[in-house]
């Protein structure tokens, strides 16, 4: 279970890294070449697809932080884990996510599939 919450834990990361390179170093190590994202609001397909995403989520949310919330689980190839966006400077959580991966022989994710929660 500890290289699924390094894997989780790197994903995270990814989605709060600033700087282009290293979120786009970051992607290479976490997901496949042949990776795709989707959920109610937004996809990526491909490394590129995937940092183009993430940098637009970045630009929506300003001062915000993705945080996880609580440990991942897992069974066979699929995990399931849930985050938290808020704030930087504090305050309530804006968006619930609720996230399932698909991990790859290799160990870095194939695919994820996002569900996002209402909030308040």
């Amino acid at each position: 279970m500890t290289e699924i919450n390094a894997l989780i834990d790197n994903y995270i990361a990814i989605w709060n890294e600033g700087d282009p390179e290293r979120r786009r170093a970051l992607i290479a190590q976490t997901w496949t070449e042949d990776a795709s994202y989707v959920d109610p609001m937004m996809t990526g397909a491909g490394p590129a697809g995937i940092d183009a995403m993430i940098a637009q989520a970045q630009q929506q949310f300003p001062g915000h932080r993705f945080e996880l919330a609580g440990a991942p689980d897992a069974h066979h190839d699929r995990v399931p884990f849930t985050w938290h966006l808020k704030p930087v400077a504090g305050g309530d959580t804006v968006v619930i996510g609720i996230d399932v991966g698909v991990v790859a022989d290799d160990g870095r994710l194939r695919s994820v599939t996002g569900f996002l929660e209402p909030v308040g």
